[in-house]
């Protein structure tokens, strides 16, 4: 038999608007997990925020996180744990320049400590999985080590021209991707740093062919994904431009769509 290596977004693609896992999606991969494939997580959240899922679903495997910038494998102490952060200075630089184009609100993750520039509630909220160490203030005085990844909140018309600005002053070093829902957010990472790097790096260590590989994603932060796998599977809420560069598109994450898409792909037929 040949196996699979499938690749898992959370938001907006595994996980319903619920974010749960819809029951008959957990019933196709687990059953295929049981066959011997291997499921995956490749997310942006930090691992506190996306082990309940892997818990939920038993698995095995490494997990990629932060979209590629930290990889390690809960279950296995020898696996060579990845972890790529932005270079401090740097980071002070990008955060002078977020400063005055007055950006709603900046974020800096260094593994589960959370920086927060500006007290809200709504991110509190969202970054409180798993208890994370918590400090709010101004960034340029109270991050004090070596960044995992900073985060932008803007206003919708402001998104467009910090992404160029970033671009502008940064392309050198960083890479900037947006998320969606539930507010925009643009997120910053390391240069040559993605979801499709981090699987590559996997998939050496778990002996995956890249023909075996199937990826499912919704957003701009899974384009690097998609385009990278075999079979890069665009959810049916994804964004126009990962629809239109991936292999091919499936049901919506509240009509499990992962769900139905597998269940045809290795002929399970499993009932909905």
């Amino acid at each position: 038999m040949k196996k699979y290596l499938i690749c898992l977004d959370l938001d907006g693609t595994l996980l319903d608007d619920t974010k749960e896992i819809p029951q008959y999606t957990f019933k196709v991969l687990t059953a295929l997990q049981n066959q011997g494939h291997i499921l995956m997580i490749t997310t942006g959240r930090p691992y506190r925020a996306s082990r309940r899922y892997y818990e939920e679903l038993n698995m095995h495997s490494p997990v990629i996180n932060f979209n590629g910038a930290y990889i390690h494998h809960p279950l296995d102490s020898n696996f060579k744990v990845l972890h790529e952060q932005l270079d401090q200075s740097l980071s002070y630089s990008i955060l002078e320049t977020l400063k005055k184009m007055n950006v709603k609100n900046i974020i800096a993750e260094v593994m589960d400590c959370v920086y927060i520039d500006k007290p809200d509630p709504r991110l509190f909220d969202g970054f409180s999985v798993g208890n994370p160490k918590t400090e709010v203030g101004d960034l340029r005085y109270i991050l004090k080590e070596d960044p995992t990844s900073i985060l932008i909140e803007a206003e919708e018309y402001m998104i467009p021209r910090v992404k160029q600005a970033l671009t502008r002053f940064y392309a050198e070093n960083i890479e900037h991707r947006r998320w969606g829902a539930p507010f925009p957010v643009i997120e910053i990472v390391k240069k040559g740093i993605s979801k499709a790097t981090g699987i590559d790096y996997v998939r050496h260590y778990l002996d995956i062919e890249r023909d075996a590989i199937i990826a499912f994603g919704d957003e701009d932060n899974d384009l690097e994904m998609i385009k990278y796998a075999k079979y890069g599977i665009a959810m049916g809420n994804a964004i126009d431009e990962l629809k239109h560069v991936a292999h091919s598109c499936t049901l919506s994450n509240n009509e499990d769509g992962i769900g139905v898409y597998l269940n045809e792909f290795f002929n399970l037929n499993i009932p909905k």
